[in-house]
């Protein structure tokens, strides 16, 4: 009996769909993906719904909504909903040997036969930081091991490198900036720099002097590109393996990243297009026809559902809130879902609507960057969603509201359980305080800090996350 398709996942953390060559970035940021897809298919419509990375992450491996997995913060407590079995749970007892490299102490991570880390932070002090050099030093070797195994495998990547801080090493540094980044007429950053809550962690990694928002945003994209050229090594062990045509090879995304856009600088917060957006792809030789793009609208939650149907696995009694898109793949008609319920508890905790035309984004409290409680933005006419036109049209957020509350009402009848957005008040990760109550209170409250006070904030996340689930 041949062994059973085996799976190598890239879930790249904070990867922006629009600044990939492969969705039409003018700056060649992604060539080597770009080719490994052309084998494969490119969905262009793929939506986060419920961001940042925890929920995200959630959607993504198990194939629910943020009703099924009761996971909407970013600091989460505890596991998945009671009955919700992760993508490595159920590939586990398939008989697959599961590991995973950089993706320990999410909600999601639950299930996995091995958990390998590598260091994926830095700051300016310690100087350039080769994140992705770093998981290539654990994952091929993990790669390796799993390859020469008897049974198939499931290896699910966590690469960092489009997550601040952006520090990329040479060339890549320079690649997309040829300008002068310490350009004292240039007062791009003076914003970003004065924004109290994140100031300091901006201070610890930017150039120390820089004035220019652009180069930041090159930052980004080197490395976005970086991290493309080290992702080339594995594919090319993976065949070199004589595995290729025997592994579904997956690209995705937890959310994208916003830049300097709607204040939410250099971050994932905000329920914009930059943040919801991330890419899609699905590449095995045989099962998936190459060179196929598809403009559905779609969700993380249609992940897991797609990647079991393409392994030919069927897991008894699931009903998934995700549908899978392997039939689209084969030419097969599908309904796509049009009006999306999104949410994210990050640094603010809003939740919306969002439909092909109009984005509805309701604040459930007062937020550090003082946006309007309501905001509406016509996606088609306003694609980069700067003008707010709640106001003029009152009667399309009335309705909009209607359809996103019926939704609610909907899904918690369905799963039992009230919304989790009405529930998480702790979402700040400060159990001595409730909601906000206004913009100065949250602007007051919550702070990143440096890097190294992140990677504590983020290691305390994770104990408080596991002995919460214990």
């Amino acid at each position: 009996m041949p062994k059973k398709t085996n799976l190598l996942f890239f879930g790249i953390d904070s990867l922006r769909r629009d600044r990939m060559s492969l969705y039409g970035c003018e700056r060649l940021t992604t060539p080597h993906i770009d080719k490994y897809a052309a084998g494969g298919a490119v969905f262009t419509g793929c939506v986060s719904a419920h961001i940042p990375t925890t929920s995200g992450y959630s959607n993504m491996l198990t194939g629910y909504d943020c009703f099924g997995t009761n996971v909407v913060a970013l600091r989460h407590i505890g596991g998945i909903a009671d009955g919700v079995k992760t993508l490595a749970e159920i590939l586990k007892e398939k008989g697959y040997d599961t590991s995973c490299v950089g993706f320990d102490g999410n909600a999601a991570s639950r299930g996995f036969d091995k958990y390998s880390s590598f260091e994926g932070w830095g700051s300016f002090a310690s100087g350039r930081s080769p994140k992705a050099e770093n998981l290539n030093a654990v994952a091929i070797p993990e790669l390796r091991r799993l390859a020469a195994g008897d049974t198939p495998f499931f290896l699910f990547l966590r690469h960092l490198d489009p997550h601040a801080p952006y520090l990329p090493p040479a060339p890549f540094e320079r690649m997309f900036y040829s300008g002068d980044e310490f350009d004292d007429n240039n007062r791009s950053l003076d914003d970003c720099m004065a924004f109290k809550p994140f100031c300091d962690f901006f201070a610890s990694w930017f150039p120390p002097g820089c004035t220019d928002a652009e180069y930041i945003k090159a930052q980004y994209d080197g490395e976005v590109a970086y991290m493309d050229s080290c992702i080339q090594i594995i594919l090319t062990e993976l065949k070199n393996l004589g595995l290729e045509d025997e592994t579904l090879v997956v690209f995705t995304s937890d959310h994208g990243e916003t830049h300097d856009l709607h204040d939410c600088y250099f971050d994932h917060h905000g329920l914009y297009e930059c943040t919801l957006n991330v890419p899609l792809v699905f590449r095995l030789p045989g099962k998936i026809p190459a060179g196929a793009r598809f403009g559905d609208i779609c969700q993380l939650k249609d992940v897991t559902p797609t990647v079991l149907e393409i392994l030919g696995v069927k897991q008894k009694g699931a009903k998934f809130d995700g549908r899978s898109l392997y039939g689209r793949m084969r030419g097969e008609k599908r309904e796509q879902e049009t009006e999306i319920y999104i949410t994210e508890c990050t640094w603010m905790r809003k939740h919306g609507w969002k439909t092909p035309q109009y984005k509805l984004i309701r604040a459930l409290e007062p937020d550090f960057h003082y946006k309007p409680p309501v905001e509406l933005y016509d996606v088609v006419r306003d694609p980069c969603e700067l003008t707010n036109i709640a106001e003029q049209c009152p009667d399309v957020v009335e309705l909009l509201t209607a359809r996103m509350e019926a939704h609610i009402a909907k899904r918690e009848k369905e799963t039992g359980r009230a919304n989790p957005m009405y529930t998480n008040l702790h979402w700040h990760g400060m159990d001595d305080r409730g909601p906000f109550e206004s913009s100065d209170e949250a602007y007051d409250t919550m702070h990143i800090g440096d890097v190294e006070a992140a990677r504590k904030l983020q290691a305390k996340t994770k104990k408080a996350k596991k002995t919460a689930a214990e």
